[in-house]
């Protein structure tokens, strides 16, 4: 049974798209324990097969300039949790919306991350969007 406190900590449930959990599990995994996390490189070369690097490097790069150019903490919940927080659903979203709805895309990230100038970030998350797709792994909302 859910808690009122479990609901506002975790408003979103968890994706129904296969692959924006992979990138969810990623993002949770390099938040937690660095770029470097071995787990996320795994789901990576299991999701990927050859052509994981590219993904990869991309979402250490997003994971980084994120933590370089956010103003305020970027709530990330454990691998385990079968919720997501509303900064998790919100990076999901600009990774599902990047490509087609750029404008959107954009206010989704100046409010996760706290301020107007997120252009750098918005072309790691294009850039990574970009690498699912071309690995035949498009994220959707």
């Amino acid at each position: 049974m859910t808690t009122t406190a479990t609901l506002s900590a975790l408003p979103n449930t968890l994706p129904s798209c296969a692959n924006a959990r992979v990138a969810l599990f990623a993002i949770r995994r390099m938040g937690a324990n660095g770029l470097g996390d071995a787990r996320a490189a795994h789901v990576f070369v299991t999701t990927f097969g050859e052509g994981f690097r590219r993904p990869l490097t991309l979402a250490r790069a997003l994971m980084a300039d994120m933590a370089a150019t956010s103003s305020m903490p970027i709530a990330i919940a454990p691998c385990c949790c079968a919720r997501m927080t509303a900064s998790e659903g919100a990076l999901l979203s600009v990774l599902a919306r990047v490509e087609f709805a750029p404008d959107a895309a954009l206010l989704l990230m100046q409010d996760l991350l706290g301020h107007r100038r997120v252009d750098g970030v918005l072309a790691s998350a294009a850039a990574l969007a970009a690498a699912f797709t071309d690995e035949g792994h498009p994220i959707s909302a």
